[in-house]
């Protein structure tokens, strides 16, 4: 007795490889290959041989590096041997570019002067006690 759990993936990979190759083949195999999470986090497209993977974020795009032998064995399961090559992940930009910070001025602007220097034992406030 074969148990139906090895059976239904070897059928449908067959019906899968046999079928012309087109972008929603592809979409399929991408998503059977990854799962629904990583599917929903990333854009596919095929380009030649070349599988171009656009990551939400680059933590997506470091695990899907992590996982590119497995998922290349599985592609190659549902699509047929050598349909896909390479997987080229890129993340998409994480941010819009932050305005620069601008410090502010500690003292008064250049066109006024410099600031009095106060000698050290003039002492600032005269009632001889400490500042906190």
């Amino acid at each position: 007795m074969i148990p139906v759990q090895t059976i239904v993936p070897a059928a449908l990979a067959a019906i899968v490889r046999k079928a012309p190759l087109t972008e929603e083949k592809v979409g399929f195999a991408w998503r059977t290959a990854v799962g629904a999470a990583v599917a929903a986090a990333t854009e596919i497209a095929l380009d030649g041989t070349t599988l171009r993977v656009r990551a939400r974020d680059r933590a997506w795009q470091r695990e899907i590096e992590r996982s590119v032998a497995t998922i290349r064995t599985r592609l190659d399961d549902l699509l047929g041997a050598g349909v896909v090559r390479y997987l080229d992940v890129t993340a998409a930009a994480a941010e819009e570019p932050r305005r620069p910070v601008v410090p502010r001025r500690a003292t008064a602007p250049a066109a006024a002067g410099p600031a009095p220097k106060i000698p050290p034992s003039a002492g600032g406030s005269g009632s001889g006690r400490r500042r906190r």
